[in-house]
């Protein structure tokens, strides 16, 4: 009897710590394209609400929704949306779908070097160039030099967003190199004049953004915020958090609650990227 009770009492206490350990404390974890901006969220929150602490870390988005389903962090930020078989994880280890948020708008851009004459590529030379097919920025109005080509990681959201939306789904050119971020990738295209790169419209200091063509006859569209909330340039996005609805409740819901704010979105704009239209913002 008396080693029944102490099963029991063993049970209870391990619930009621897994049930506190959420309490005043908030884990974020994914996309590296919103990282800057998480952690200026979480500074301006916790500066409000000294009784939170909130830890940030980046990864890229398939780092963020992996810690999701293992159960391992309470918010996934991500640029890109859940994908069918990450979803199906979820679900198995919490028995619900995660509760998904738009919290910010994002212009995709592309970067070249600051002293690269080009100002405007389309849709498909940006797909000959980062598959491999155009090699030598003559070929696209630019001087006789060859093309670097950065990219970002493959558990990258970016890389996820940038490889369906601009290259139909075709592989990256074999040449392209990898960046473990997008400020990392951002760095190196500052040094290199041959360079093209791509990334979060907040990440462009430094670097020259390329105006967008949806097609030879479209006008050449720069990523501004008018123009991404217009959805008139071509390479736009959301950003999204997702959470296991279990936890999508006091301070986490609260917290969520305030990103989505008046206040929260002020912070997207003055970070670099775009707020939310009025009618995604929680009030």
């Amino acid at each position: 009897m008396k080693r029944i009770v102490l099963q029991i009492f063993a049970a209870t206490l391990a619930m009621g710590l897994a049930a506190g350990a959420h309490a005043g404390q908030i884990t974020v974890k994914g996309s590296d394209t919103l990282v800057i901006l998480a952690q200026k969220w979480a500074e301006t929150y916790m500066g409000l609400h000294s009784d939170v602490k909130i830890q940030v870390t980046g990864g890229g988005s398939g780092i963020g929704f992996a810690a999701l389903q293992a159960q391992t962090t309470d918010l996934c930020d991500a640029s890109r949306q859940i994908k069918a078989a990450e979803l199906q994880k979820c679900i198995m280890a919490f028995n619900k779908r995660p509760t998904e948020y738009k919290v910010a708008l994002d212009g995709l851009s592309v970067y070249v070097n600051e002293g690269n004459p080009v100002q405007e590529l389309t849709l498909d030379q940006l797909k000959g160039i980062f598959t491999g097919k155009i090699t030598n920025w003559k070929d696209v109005g630019g001087p006789d030099a060859p093309i670097t080509i950065y990219s970002r990681e493959n558990s990258s959201g970016t890389y996820e967003f940038f490889k369906g939306n601009v290259l139909s789904g075709e592989d990256f050119a074999a040449s392209a190199q990898t960046m473990p971020g997008t400020a990392a990738l951002v760095q190196a295209v500052g040094k290199d004049k041959g360079a093209i790169g791509y990334g979060g419209a907040a990440y462009g200091s430094g670097v020259k953004h390329l105006n967008v063509k949806k097609d030879a006859a479209s006008p050449a569209v720069e990523p501004t915020e008018e123009n991404v909330e217009n959805q008139s340039y071509p390479i736009w996005r959301y950003l999204y958090v997702y959470v296991n609805p279990a936890l999508d409740k006091d301070e986490i819901a609260a917290y969520l609650n305030w990103i989505r704010s008046d206040d929260g979105q002020k912070i997207v704009k003055d970070q670099g990227y775009y707020p939310l239209p009025q009618p995604l913002r929680s009030h």
